[in-house]
């Protein structure tokens, strides 16, 4: 039987017989002795003269005695066996020093050796690579200042308002043919997303380019660093909030917080290419027609029925609109939102996820054709908004439109203006952080609050005992309503208590458990919401009685206007980027 096992018994592998060996770190051959073994041997000194001192040995004193050789212990409890001469082998001739076999490691260690080698050596350049391929995304992302028009960016603890900007400038290869050639670029689509503090529901809000509205001064950095204040419009097309008289998309955020009473966290810009890119970095988006299309505007030539659409084709598809609808600016927002939905369902595909490569492409994609405001500027703040916007079910991603009518003061239709009734529904909504999907969970749970707090007996007005507090309302907000509470209402146990020590967002009441009936019949009186209603402990007045406390929040609006904030988003056209639509 030889060193590498060969015609070894009992069918044990020569790779198990690998032992460690502490001393020296180094893995040696471990046999278990079928007789008597030899000590380790020793270290080689010059070979004995035959028939000098210590030269007994074998004839010819080839080899030296090895037990006269100084002693080596093998590690402690542990008797390691000496090499041994191959079965077959003739004996070294005289004359010859002996040398210790060279060990060959068996298949099996030289593969874990091997593959342990290659994965340090994958993970670390992998590590590096990884770094290096960050670094490299970093600078693919452009980003202009947000010019203080924002909330300073998103929080991953409170509702998100992400503005969305699709410029129409024409830069990029091949954008030219598409005419108007060298334009600064409008606010050619522009959407608000509004994902839900819980995450559990999100609202893409589009706002007509050809909406009527008042553009405000726009602070906004120059490229040299200075500021300039860029002068406002009036009763102009929302489309010119961006690169028309040197705006930039902080202006087209300012906009838009003043035309729906809410504030972006962040903007994002993607121009001609944008569309392009993304759409082939996810192999493509499927879209629905409801009939042929063919027009010569966009450049789209479609058939009826379901198509899948990237680069150019997806560019002429979201610029379509003298095809489908009426053929105006409304009808191609509808197409648009169409094409974002199927999107972001490929996005979310396991096709997508699954794929390195495509996700590889889409983050060069991505960071190549987007340009983001300054709190945005890095891959690892992008990666945060992403992990957020990921925890969002496609089936609850609704996209609406800015209800609008027909300009009243235009005799040929061009433009449109707000609706009056609806449009201050849908912001009130948002503001609300209310869903325009149908989520039971969230449903229930405000019936429960509403149910709970609202519904049950009341008691008189004149057994009210209230103090107000001024939260955040304009300033003499407390007397006003104490005034109206007293000589309108005959809540006579009020009184002001002045400003209250924190700002608040909304009204609230506080309450304890023996006074709902107080609670609910001044609920009713100010139109207060279930959620309003807070309740808590009481305090005493004046008087050292028990008194509920009322503090007025920025949402108030005046004495005698009710404040019940809306439970369900109002009745508007809306799809879901779950379900796919045929354009008609």
């Amino acid at each position: 039987m030889d060193a590498q096992g060969r015609g070894r018994a009992d069918d044990i592998d020569p790779a198990d017989q690998w032992v460690l060996n502490p001393n020296t770190g180094e893995y040696e051959l471990r046999l278990t002795p079928s007789g008597p073994q030899s000590p380790v041997p020793g270290p080689r000194r010059p070979r004995p003269r035959a028939g000098g001192p210590g030269g007994a040995g074998r004839p010819g004193g080839a080899v030296r005695d090895r037990a006269a050789a100084p002693e080596q212990r093998p590690a402690p409890g542990r008797e390691v066996p000496a090499q041994r001469r191959r079965r077959g082998e003739p004996e070294e001739p005289p004359g010859r020093r002996s040398r210790r076999p060279v060990k060959k490691k068996s298949r099996a260690k030289k593969a874990v050796l091997w593959t342990g080698g290659v994965m340090a050596f994958v993970v670390v350049a992998a590590a590096a690579g990884a770094y290096l391929y960050l670094e490299h995304l970093n600078d693919n992302i452009q980003s202009v200042s947000d010019d203080g028009a924002s909330t300073g960016g998103f929080s991953k603890d409170k509702a998100i308002n992400i503005l969305l900007i699709g410029t129409d400038k024409r830069t990029g290869a091949g954008n030219d043919k598409y005419g108007d050639s060298g334009s600064a670029g409008h606010a050619d689509t522009t959407i608000l997303l509004h994902v839900s503090k819980d995450r559990s529901n999100a609202t893409a809000l589009s706002i007509p380019r050809d909406l009527i509205v008042d553009i405000p001064d726009c602070p906004t950095e120059q490229e040299d660093g200075s500021q300039k204040v860029i002068q406002g419009e009036t009763n102009t097309r929302f489309n010119k909030s961006l690169g028309q008289a040197g705006r930039t998309p902080s202006c087209t955020m300012r906009t838009v917080t003043e035309l729906t009473g809410i504030k972006p966290d962040n903007f994002m810009v993607a121009d001609f290419n944008a569309v392009k890119t993304l759409t082939s970095a996810v192999g493509g988006v499927e879209v629905c027609l409801g009939k042929d299309i063919d027009d010569p505007d966009s450049h789209l030539k479609l058939p009826k029925g379901k198509h899948v659409i990237e680069g150019e084709q997806a560019l002429a598809f979201v610029r379509t609109r003298h095809s489908v609808g009426l053929g105006g600016d409304l009808s191609r927002i509808g197409l648009q939102q169409q094409f974002l939905s199927a999107l972001m369902r490929q996005l979310k595909s396991n096709d997508t996820l699954k794929s390195p490569s495509k996700m590889i492409t889409l983050a060069e994609a991505g960071t190549k054709a987007l340009t983001v405001d300054s709190q945005l500027d890095s891959i690892d703040k992008l990666k945060d908004l992403g992990l957020e916007l990921g925890k969002l079910n496609v089936k609850n991603l609704t996209f609406t439109t800015v209800p609008v009518i027909d300009n009243p003061a235009e005799k040929v239709k061009v433009t449109v203006v707000l609706n009056p009734t609806k449009a201050p529904e849908v912001f009130q909504a948002i503001q609300n952080d209310v869903s325009f999907t149908e989520i039971k969970q969230q449903k229930k749970k405000e019936a429960s609050a509403v149910a709970a707090r609202l519904k049950g007996s009341k008691s008189d007005a004149s057994e009210v005992r209230v103090r107000i507090f001024n939260g955040g309302a304009p300033a003499g907000s407390a007397q006003e309503t104490l005034s109206w509470l007293q000589t309108e209402e005959n809540v006579t146990k009020s009184e002001n208590a002045g400003n209250a020590p924190d700002t608040l967002s909304k009204t609230t009441l506080e309450y304890a458990p023996d006074q709902a009936d107080q609670a609910r019949r001044l609920a009713a009186i100010m139109g207060l919401s279930g959620s309003a209603m807070k309740p808590g402990k009481s305090v005493d007045n004046a008087q050292g009685l028990p008194t509920m406390t009322l503090t007025l929040g920025k949402d108030f609006k005046g004495a005698g206007v009710p404040l019940t904030a809306p439970t369900k988003a109002p009745d508007v056209e809306k799809s879901t980027a779950d379900k796919v639509e045929c354009a008609k």
